[in-house]
């Protein structure tokens, strides 16, 4: 039987999928039309040198208009660099450098803006009031602020948290108002929280103007925290009808925790992160997240419900650790590659994106502890009934801008939220002693069926 990895890094099939990728990834120079232009300088120069190997009368003429032709070429060179450096409009006349459709590959797409934690990505990926994602937006630039070694610019941090202020405290009956009556009250409690809360947007603004950029940092991941909570509030189902033939699988309309623990049969122990006593089991949860994939989420957490996964041994893969293929009498639905976009409004089925065109999931799979399902054994363009991975992102085995080469080819559903340190110390043969849904059962919709 094929493998339900096959187009995969997991898979030997792989490497025709990407070998292409790979190829310009790795050959940074073929990227820059400067390359190509200082190439040909350097093909003309080296044809002035042949001839000037080929026997000729002596001549001071020539020796002098050979020494000339050199500094010309030189002095052009950084003329090019310099001025492709400074401007960024492209020169008049060098239409014939411009890269071509067929070689628009090897740019790198935009990722600056790609989630590089589950935790952001999550948080990205809820659908609310677009006051509450202005708020965010701002204060999530702060996190990419921080990272500035040296001379950190306190200054804008100050400007973006004043500009949330000033909307969460102008549009608060907008807020508020999104959230449904019966949540109301906890909605009002976060919402004070967030802005005079411990963890604040009037605290974050202190530390910022006292320039502590640890207590900045802490209070940044609590002062989001909330954000996501009040956001979660505005959103308790989905934003977008799914298409009539999808009705006949199981769906999450919305978040879902799982818990699985994790046991090792061969006598070793799992090392705890900070200090405590070393055990064969450990504890992992995963967020699995219908907003953007409702269908392999739902399919998931009825699995999980039905304890498919108790007692399933594990295998590590290069980059993954994957459950085994069968679940016994218990089978899930293969149901349809389910990927949303970034921009877009539903996910996409029955297609993968395209990353060299700069499509991004909202989900990436390039983040360390990503949750997948396999594709299906039949055609790529389902997932697997039953079969998940989890993904070991590595950025020193990825392409430009630090994307996996399988970015946008599987339907990932969640992120590892607790229990990240335990995903490297599992080996192959170890197994899933128990998996629950601690939470989302509520928003878990089964088909009639089913029911």
């Amino acid at each position: 039987m094929a493998s339900p990895l096959s187009s995969s890094i997991f898979s030997p099939n792989f490497t025709h999928l990407f070998r292409n990728k790979a190829f310009f990834y790795n050959h940074p120079p073929l990227r820059s039309p400067i390359y190509a232009t200082l190439t040909r300088i350097a093909s003309k120069k080296n044809a002035s040198m042949e001839l000037t190997k080929r026997p000729t009368a002596p001549s001071i003429l020539s020796t002098h208009l050979e020494s000339t032709v050199k500094h010309f070429q030189s002095l052009m060179a950084v003329i090019i660099i310099f001025t492709e450096i400074a401007s960024p409009l492209p020169l008049y006349g060098w239409q014939d450098l411009s890269i071509s459709p067929a070689e628009a590959v090897l740019y790198s797409p935009e990722t600056k803006t790609l989630p590089r934690t589950g935790e952001l990505a999550l948080r990205r990926a809820i659908p609310a009031n677009t006051n509450m994602k202005t708020i965010q937006d701002s204060l999530e630039d702060i996190s990419y602020l921080l990272r500035i070694p040296q001379r950190k610019p306190f200054g804008t941090m100050e400007g973006n948290v004043k500009k949330a202020l000033k909307i969460a405290t102008d549009e608060k009956a907008s807020i508020l108002a999104s959230i449904p009556a019966e949540l109301k009250e906890e909605g009002s409690v976060l919402y004070t929280s967030l802005v005079d809360g411990k963890g604040g947007l009037q605290k974050l603004l202190q530390y910022i103007k006292d320039k502590d950029p640890d207590k900045v940092s802490v209070c940044l991941a609590s002062t989001l925290d909330t954000i996501a909570q009040l956001e979660l509030l505005q959103a308790p189902g989905l934003s977008f009808l799914l298409p009539q033939q999808y009705l006949k699988y199981p769906r999450l309309t919305g978040r879902g925790i799982v818990e699985f623990t994790v046991e090792k049969v061969d006598g070793s122990a799992f090392s705890p992160e900070s200090a405590g006593e070393a055990k064969s089991t450990a504890k992992i949860q995963v967020v699995i997240d219908g907003f953007s994939a409702p269908l392999t989420a739902g399919n998931f957490a009825k699995l999980v419900v039905d304890g498919a996964y108790d007692g399933m041994k594990l295998t590590c893969a290069n980059q993954a650790i994957l459950s085994d293929s069968e679940v016994g009498k218990t089978t899930g639905y293969s149901v349809p590659l389910e990927i949303k976009p970034s921009g877009q409004f539903e996910p996409l089925y029955r297609t993968t994106l395209s990353i060299q065109d700069g499509e991004l999931p909202v989900l990436p799979l390039s983040v360390y502890g990503a949750v997948a399902m396999a594709h299906s054994d039949v055609s790529d363009e389902n997932s697997s009934p039953s079969q998940f991975f989890f993904y070991l992102y590595d950025k020193r085995n990825s392409g430009l801008g630090g994307l996996s080469f399988d970015e946008g080819q599987f339907s990932v559903f969640g992120y590892t939220t607790v229990g990240r340190d335990i995903l490297p110390q599992i080996k192959t043969g170890d197994i899933i002693r128990s998996a629950k849904l601690v939470e989302g059962q509520d928003r878990l919709v089964l088909p009639p069926q089913d029911n």
